[in-house]
């Protein structure tokens, strides 16, 4: 008997997937491109299961049932282009290659394109839910060559992690990049909603000077409300835990943030776009900011730093920074679906944003309740610009607006940063003003560059140049939009 799928790549996420295969009973054969980590699987994590090793790419398809179902859990970029050019001459027409890494989406639509000339389906699939949710259930977003969705779907729907009401996380996104183009977006929120909870935890700890067990208690709390999620989960339970010593280990991390560039990606494709992805954005920009430790460092002894602690009721700042922390969670939000909806329509993807938002309620890393809440709010007006403008979410915007303002003014005058919450507040605010100032920018473009501008008075997309000083001439510039 041959094996349902092929899957390249013994890392942490590709062992946890074959494992979470072999459960749903699929017959998974294993390689890798360090042949010796085949055999150690093998022996190790594998061992007394169905799982079946293969020392060569040509042995790996030879034991595969047609059609060929080959799934990559390797580095993206040039890695992933190897393995593909390696495995073509091996394959027959109508076989199919699934990449499972964090592909960047043009690569994914080059891929299904370039595969598709040479009669092989491509499918990029997004997985999120890291090391836990690959074995257990994780989130999978596949897109690219339709025509090989119903030969996949049996496998990524069953290892795919379920909703309370049984529905598979798990769904076709797209052709071309789509799947890829919704895991990166997923992943900057991902990046905002860290950011956010980050921001919460300097502001209880550096403002309102409390410990790590009540701040521990705190989360635990949270995770109960509105803002129950994986993420505050975790933030409670890291705020819990003690090292050998029995003290935090948490504070004694040091402060710089990583990143592998998802999160820089989708602020790259906002910009290209046009779309005002400001909070998610910043997430990448505080990073950036935490790396710089040694600048840090000297600046803030130049500056004489310091943080004054924040007077008043604790438990009301805290009940003000929940409000806060989850309507800066609803602009992440909007505007991620907002960037998804923009590019939907500029490639002609025809995305489903409800459903979108169902891939995402369980088994990722941004799991958590109001996702259900998103998918209603997309079906019930498929047509939705603005998260915020949906009943449910702008009664929980407006009922937390004042906190909102209370806690990001307070943290500006005591000196503790909070880049994202600042960002998403001044979003909302220049998202909801009928004239912003932008007119007195237009004015200044047209008396530097001749840029030209419209009139209030006028028709749109009639435009006009205006001879400022009297030197200039009559010459208007191109116009153009981003």
């Amino acid at each position: 008997m041959k094996g349902d799928i092929g899957v390249i790549g013994l890392a942490v996420m590709g062992q946890n997937l074959i494992l979470n295969m072999n459960d749903k009973g699929f017959k998974v054969i294993a390689f890798n491109r360090t042949i010796s980590k085949v055999d150690d699987f093998l022996n190790g994590a594998a061992k007394g299961t169905n799982i079946i090793g293969a020392h060569s790419l040509q042995e790996l398809v030879d034991k595969l049932e047609k059609p060929r179902k080959i799934m990559l859990m390797v580095r993206a970029g040039e890695v992933v282009d190897d393995f593909i050019s390696q495995l073509v001459p091996l394959l027959d027409k109508d076989d199919i290659i699934i990449d499972g890494g964090n592909a960047n989406f043009p690569d994914s639509t080059r891929r299904t394109h370039e595969l598709a000339e040479k009669g092989i389906r491509f499918v990029g699939a997004g997985v999120s839910g890291g090391e836990e949710g690959a074995r257990h259930g994780p989130s999978i977003m596949p897109g690219g060559n339709e025509e090989a969705w119903p030969y996949v779907k049996p496998i990524l729907q069953a290892i795919a992690a379920k909703t309370p009401e049984g529905e598979p996380c798990c769904n076709w996104v797209g052709r071309d990049g789509a799947g890829h183009f919704v895991k990166m977006v997923h992943n900057g929120i991902e990046y905002g909603d860290m950011q956010l909870i980050c921001e919460a935890y300097q502001f209880m700890k550096d403002g309102l000077g409390l410990d790590y067990q009540q701040m521990h208690e705190i989360f635990s709390i949270w995770n109960r409300t509105e803002l129950d999620s994986y993420l505050i989960e975790i933030t409670a339970d890291i705020l819990g835990f003690k090292d050998e010593n029995g003290e935090p280990l948490v504070e004694k991390i040091l402060d710089t943030a990583g990143q592998k560039g998802t999160g820089k990606w989708t602020g790259i494709n906002a910009l290209d776009l046009g779309i005002p992805l400001t909070l998610i954005t910043e997430s990448v920009f505080a990073r950036c900011v935490s790396a710089l430790k040694e600048q840090r460092t000297q600046t803030g002894k130049l500056f004489n730093k310091t943080i004054k602690p924040i007077e008043g009721n604790k438990t009301e700042w805290v009940e003000a920074l929940r409000e806060a922390l989850l309507a800066s969670k609803i602009i992440s939000y909007a505007q991620g679906f907002m960037l998804i909806r923009e590019a939907s329509e500029n490639h002609d993807w025809a995305l489903n944003y409800g459903k979108t938002a169902l891939l995402w309620r369980e088994g990722c890393i941004i799991r958590s309740a109001f996702l259900g809440n998103i998918r209603d709010a997309y079906e019930t007006n498929p047509d939705l610009v603005f998260l915020g403008a949906d009943p449910y979410f702008k009664e929980i915007i407006e009922n937390c607006l004042d906190a909102w303002r209370k806690v990001t003014a307070k943290a500006i005058e005591c000196g503790i940063p909070m880049p994202c919450m600042t960002s998403a507040i001044t979003f909302l605010d220049g998202y909801t003003s009928e004239r912003l100032p932008a007119n007195l920018l237009q004015a200044q473009r047209d008396y530097f560059g001749a840029h030209t501008y419209e009139r209030t008075d006028k028709p749109r997309g009639e435009f006009f140049h205006t001879n400022w000083t009297g030197k200039g001439g009559d010459t208007a510039s191109t116009t153009y939009d981003i």
